[in-house]
C-alpha cells in the first residue's frame, strides 16, 4: 500500500472564496472584497471602494459562514481526514492595526474547529490566503511597507496561541511565489499602484514588488520561529504554486529558458523558506532587473533560522517554454506558456498533465528532503444541476483518478515522502482568477450563480461518492 495509514485525505478552500459574511461578526473589509466579478475573457476590476453596477462575489461567496456545520458534516460523510482552510485576517483584526483581536472572529473559528474535531477532521490552516485587511492596502500599499511585517506577526501569534491544541498544521502564505508575477501585486501582496484597475494588467513596479515579497518571506520566517515557541507541537509549512514547465524543443536555448523559469517562479521563494537564504542565482536576477532589496542583517538571520517544517504545494497543470515567439500559447494557474502538443486542455485552457505532478513531486523531494503535502489540485469545469438534483461529473473523476495514480507512483516507485492530499475547492467556491462560480471544482455543488443569486442549497455530485471510496480504501480503489 503506497500511502501511509494516517495519510491526510481531504479538501481545501480559502476564506475569501467560500466564507461570505463579509460584514458580519465584526469582520473588516479585505482586499478580496474589492475585486469585482469577471470571466475567462473579461478581467476582474480592482476598485478602491464599492462601485454601482459591479458585483463583488467574494462578499457572499459560498456562504460557508452560515453553512459551516452542514458543509463539515458533508466532509465527514466523505470521510475527510483533513480540511485545508484559511483564516480571514480581517475577521481577527478588522483593520490589521488593532492591539486586541476581535472576539467574535476568534469564536467563529473556534466553532469551526470544534465542528471539524467532532467529525474527526484535522484542520490545516493557512494564515494568509490572498487577502489582507483593506486598511493596510490603503495606508501602507500592502506588503510594500516593512511595517506590515510586525502587524502580520501579531496576527499570526494571536491565532497560533489562541488555537493551540485545536490546530497542528499551519501554512504561512498561500502561493507566496505569486509575488514573482505582476498578477501578484494586488492579490498576493496587497499592492495597488496608481493606475491599477484591471486585475490581469496591473501597473507593476518590479522594485516595489520584490521588496514586498521580501517582507512576506521575513514575516513567514518570523511566524515559524514564533509558532514553534508558542506551540511546540505545531508544524508550520510554506505553500508554493508549482508552475512546472518543459522545454518545448531540444534547442539548447529552450533548455536554458526552462532552467531560468523554474528558478524564478518555482524555486526563488521555496529556496528561501526551505534553505534559509536567497539562492545564488537571485543576485544576477536582481541585477538584470534593476532590483535593489533592502535586506538587514536581522532579516538574514531570521530567514536562516525560520525555515519551514514541511513543503506544501498547489498543482494544476504544466506548460512549455521556448525562445520561439510564434509558438502557440496556453493558459494556466497564475502563469501560462507555450502549448504542449502532447496534452489535452480543460474548459479554461489549462493543460492536464498527471505525469507532470509525479515529476514535480520528485523535484521537490530531491531538492529539499522535506515531508510534502499537496494542498491544491483539481479541475475547474461547468457542472449541470439536473432536475432530480444530481450532478454528473465524470470529467472531474477522470482528472483526479489520473493525478492520484501519479501520486501513488511518486510514493511507491520513486520514494517521495508525501503525507497528504487536499483536493482544491471541495465545495464550489468563487474562482480567484476570474471571480466566477461557474468555474466549479467541488464534490459538493452550491446553488449560486456568478452574481451571487441562488438558494445556496448543497448537492452531492457523482464525484462525492467516488472520493468517499478513495478515502475509505486509502487510495487503493480509484
Amino acid at each position: 500500500m503506497p500511502f501511509c495509514k494516517d495519510f491526510l485525505w481531504g479538501g481545501a478552500t480559502a476564506a475569501n472564496q467560500i466564507e461570505g459574511g463579509w460584514q458580519e461578526g465584526g469582520k473588516g473589509p479585505s482586499e478580496a472584497d474589492m475585486l469585482s466579478a469577471g470571466t475567462h475573457t473579461s478581467p476582474r476590476q480592482i476598485t478602491p471602494d464599492t462601485e454601482p453596477g459591479l458585483t463583488y462575489p467574494n462578499r457572499t461567496a459560498s456562504d460557508f459562514y452560515h453553512h459551516y456545520k452542514e458543509d463539515i458534516a458533508l466532509m465527514g460523510e466523505m470521510g475527510f481526514k483533513a480540511y485545508r482552510m484559511s483564516i480571514a485576517w480581517s475577521r481577527i483584526f478588522p483593520t490589521g492595526e488593532e492591539t486586541e483581536p476581535n472576539p467574535a472572529g476568534l469564536q467563529f473559528y473556534d466553532d469551526v474547529f470544534d465542528e471539524l474535531k467532532a467529525h474527526g477532521i484535522e484542520p490545516i490552516v493557512t494564515l494568509s490566503h490572498y487577502e489582507m485587511p483593506l486598511h493596510l492596502v490603503n495606508k501602507y500599499n500592502g506588503w510594500a511597507s516593512r511595517e506590515v511585517i510586525a502587524l502580520f506577526e501579531r496576527y499570526a501569534r494571536t491565532v497560533i496561541a489562541h488555537f493551540k491544541g485545536k490546530v497542528r498544521y499551519y501554512l504561512t502564505f498561500n502561493e507566496i511565489n505569486c509575488g514573482t508575477l505582476p498578477l501578484g501585486n494586488y492579490m498576493s501582496l496587497g499592492i495597488r499602484n496608481k493606475g491599477t484597475r484591471d486585475f490581469l494588467h496591473q501597473v507593476d513596479d518590479v522594485q516595489v514588488r520584490y521588496q514586498a515579497l521580501h517582507h512576506q518571506l521575513v514575516a513567514s520566517a518570523r511566524t515559524v520561529l514564533a509558532g514553534h515557541k508558542l506551540d511546540p507541537e505545531a508544524k508550520i509549512g510554506n505553500m508554493i504554486a508549482m508552475m512546472p514547465v518543459y522545454p518545448l524543443t531540444c534547442n539548447p536555448k529552450d533548455m536554458l529558458e526552462f532552467q531560468q523559469n523554474w528558478r524564478q517562479f518555482n524555486w526563488y521563494c521555496a529556496d528561501v523558506q526551505c534553505r534559509g537564504a536567497y539562492p545564488y542565482y537571485a543576485q544576477s536576477f536582481w541585477e538584470k532587473n534593476g532590483i535593489h532589496l533592502e535586506i538587514t542583517d536581522e532579516d538574514r538571520e531570521t530567514l536562516r533560522r525560520g525555515t519551514v517544517d514541511f513543503f506544501s504545494l498547489s498543482y494544476y497543470q504544466t506548460n512549455c517554454v521556448t525562445v520561439d515567439p510564434n509558438a502557440a500559447q496556453a493558459s494556466g494557474n497564475l502563469l501560462g506558456g507555450a502549448k504542449n502538443p502532447y496534452l489535452e486542455s480543460s474548459q479554461w485552457g489549462w493543460q492536464v498533465d498527471p505525469d507532470g505532478l509525479r515529476y514535480t513531486l520528485n523535484e521537490i523531494e530531491s531538492r529539499y528532503d522535506l515531508p510534502i503535502i499537496i494542498v491544491e489540485n483539481g479541475l475547474g469545469a461547468r457542472d449541470a444541476l439536473e432536475a432530480d438534483g444530481s450532478i454528473h461529473d465524470p470529467y472531474r473523476i477522470d482528472y483526479l483518478q489520473r493525478h492520484i495514480r501519479a501520486m501513488k507512483q511518486a510514493v511507491e516507485e520513486d520514494g517521495v515522502d508525501l503525507f497528504g492530499y487536499t483536493m482544491w475547492g471541495c465545495i464550489d467556491l468563487v474562482s480567484a482568477s476570474t471571480g466566477e462560480m461557474a468555474k466549479r471544482y467541488g464534490f459538493i455543488y452550491v446553488d449560486c450563480d456568478d452574481q451571487g443569486h441562488g438558494s445556496f442549497k448543497r448537492y452531492k455530485k457523482d464525484s462525492f461518492d467516488w472520493y468517499r471510496k478513495v478515502i475509505e480504501t486509502n487510495g487503493e480503489e480509484l
